[in-house]
């Protein structure tokens, strides 16, 4: 399973929460305090909303989920081949997640592109509670 990542900054957790469980008939897969994320079956879709309030509207990065540190590790190894750098995160914990990932460098427009894979469920949004992705 793969899908692409889409990561939000909102102004209104619920507000966003509410506009997007009625524009994708889905309810979240996960909310936490500042945060909230969608499992989209169609389009295949991993929608992410942080809230950062003032920077409403804007993107925050992007992102494709991979069903494993295998598959991470492919994609790495592939991309290198095609000349872009990465930054690798391995056991990191991030959006309420334990992950293993890499953040691919060198977009032209610096976009933040991360391809990732999820170990495990966390109860904190990172090492310092700050936004791991803001």
């Amino acid at each position: 399973m793969s899908r692409v990542q889409l990561a939000l900054n909102v102004d209104d957790l619920d507000a966003s929460i509410a506009f997007y469980a009625a524009l994708f008939a889905a309810e979240p897969a996960k909310v936490r305090p500042g945060y909230a994320n969608f499992a989209i079956t169609e389009p295949p879709l991993k929608l992410v909303l942080i809230q950062n309030p003032g920077h409403g509207g804007s993107l925050n990065h992007l992102g494709i989920e991979v069903a494993g540190t295998g598959a991470v590790d492919a994609e790495q190894t592939r991309l290198a081949g095609a000349g872009l750098a990465s930054v690798e995160e391995r056991g990191t914990t991030c959006c309420y997640a334990v992950q293993d990932k890499f953040w691919v460098e060198g977009a032209p427009d610096g976009e933040r592109w991360e391809i990732y894979t999820v170990l495990a469920d966390s109860p904190v949004q990172g090492p310092t509670e700050a936004p791991c992705c803001a």
